[in-house]
């Protein structure tokens, strides 16, 4: 195949591409560069790839033919929430009608990819698909929360008026190599501030959960979903649920820290619950993680520790 994928050089969007390229597709990867890096594909340039570097807002210009789209393009990280809030309704709405408008035009599978964030703070727990959600639209992560909502609206008014091949997962939080150091996320933070021997700093008093999935599991997850026959939206995640005091003391014990982890005032808007309902998925692809949260935290804590992170 060949495929355009949109925030292709992100966390996520790098790790696609490198599967992309492995099993023998072309790849376009298209990203603005405001929250992901050249460093993270710069090796990859070649007669396979292609870095395109534009604002699927403002100008999206691919030759040739198309066979799959992947929207990844969005800042996602609580650290861009307010200074990218403009940006990130942008993307949710112009963006993501522009990537469709090409998908539909080319005859090509679009993939949307939206967030366990649809659901906000849930009140059921854990979340499947049918959950509607709870969430402010005015909250201090509306402007994701509400990005991604519409998008997945987007998505389906656009298979329903224009035909459209689409897809659609919504991703729980995930973690790995090639994460931004200041990203803001649970497990960046704990991360850096273990290798440098700083305190790690714990929202609240720690018991609120989160279900974390390694994203190399995660991208194993984009594709089956892609080759799937239905629709969605899909939830995409880890089942095994941990409390963010836990996620502390295992990254302070892999890295073999210092650090004391100290408790500072919940984040507002901070979910306390979050797991995701995965047996649909499990049903249609058979897929699930097959990564162990300690192992997929060695390997994170080793790639920040290594060479990949200063290349930021």
């Amino acid at each position: 195949m060949r495929v355009v994928v949109a925030g292709g050089a992100g966390f996520i969007g790098a790790s696609l591409c490198r599967r992309l390229l492995a099993g023998g597709h072309r790849v376009v990867c298209v990203d603005n560069l405001v929250t992901g890096a050249r460093a993270n594909v710069e090796e990859l340039e070649g007669s396979a790839f292609t870095l395109v570097e534009a604002d699927v807002c403002r100008s999206l210009q691919v030759a040739g033919p198309i066979d799959a789209v992947i929207n990844l393009a969005s800042p996602a990280s609580p650290a861009d929430f307010e200074p990218l809030a403009l940006e990130i309704l942008d993307v949710g709405s112009r963006g993501t009608g522009a990537l469709l408008d090409l998908a539909a035009d080319r005859g090509a599978r679009f993939l949307q990819a939206s967030t366990s964030e649809v659901y906000g703070d849930p009140q059921v727990h854990p979340q499947p698909e049918t959950y509607f959600g709870h969430v402010n639209p005015v909250g201090p992560r509306s402007m994701y929360d509400e990005a991604k909502r519409f998008g997945e609206a987007l998505v389906t008014a656009h298979h329903r008026r224009r035909g459209t091949d689409v897809r659609m997962v919504r991703i729980f939080n995930t973690y790995g190599p090639r994460m931004r150091a200041d990203d803001g996320r649970l497990v960046s933070n704990f991360v850096t501030q273990a290798l440098a021997g700083e305190p790690l700093t714990v929202h609240g008093d720690g018991h609120q959960t989160r279900s974390l999935c390694y994203v190399e599991d995660l991208v194993t997850g984009l594709l089956a979903v892609l080759e799937s026959d239905y629709r969605g939206p899909v939830n995409l995640g880890s089942e095994d649920e941990r409390t963010v005091l836990e996620v502390a003391q295992l990254v302070v014990a892999i890295a073999a820290s210092p650090s004391p982890i100290t408790f500072v005032p919940a984040a507002a808007g901070d979910p306390s619950r979050r797991r995701p309902d995965t047996t649909l998925v499990r049903r249609l692809t058979g897929w699930r993680p097959s990564t162990s949260l300690e192992e997929g935290l060695e390997r994170t804590v080793e790639w920040f520790a290594g060479a990949g992170a200063t290349r930021r």
